[in-house]
């Protein structure tokens, strides 16, 4: 059976917000937290690999939808949604951090890390479902 190619493409498309996460927030493990510019760049990391997310996943969902593969659409309309509600937490709760660490919170720093480690987290956990999924749902159904 040959691969369909609108499924394959979309797949890809899904997977460079997750890929880009993955090579880039790491590297912010290296630095502390209590730089501000660190984490102005951390901020925008995240909140580009959501919004990022949040685009693949609507054209994924389209190209599933279009394909008949339902199973498929609503899985990955599932990660859309979640990358819309979770960058809005996401970016909340780094607000509120940054802002108690500009005010001298102590704690602040070490709820950044938190905050990135769980993100980083995120993304792994869908990095590998998305991986895992491929031979389900590009080759089509027997």
């Amino acid at each position: 059976m040959m691969p369909d190619p609108v499924l394959l493409f979309a797949t890809v498309i899904l997977l460079l917000p997750m890929g880009y996460c993955l090579l880039a927030a790491p590297a912010f493990l290296l630095v502390r937290l209590d730089i501000p510019p660190v984490t102005q760049l951390l901020r925008g990391l995240f909140n580009a690999y959501f919004l990022l997310l949040a685009i693949a996943g609507v054209i994924g969902t389209v190209a599933f939808a279009v394909e008949g593969r339902l199973v498929a659409t609503v899985g990955v309309a599932v990660i859309a949604a979640f990358a819309v509600v979770a960058r809005r937490w996401f970016l909340r709760r780094m607000d509120a951090d940054l802002n108690a660490r500009d005010a001298g919170d102590p704690e602040a720093v070490r709820r950044l890390r938190r905050l990135h480690w769980g993100g980083m987290l995120c993304n792994a956990v869908e990095l590998v479902t998305i991986v895992s999924s491929i031979p389900y749902i590009v080759v089509p159904p027997a």
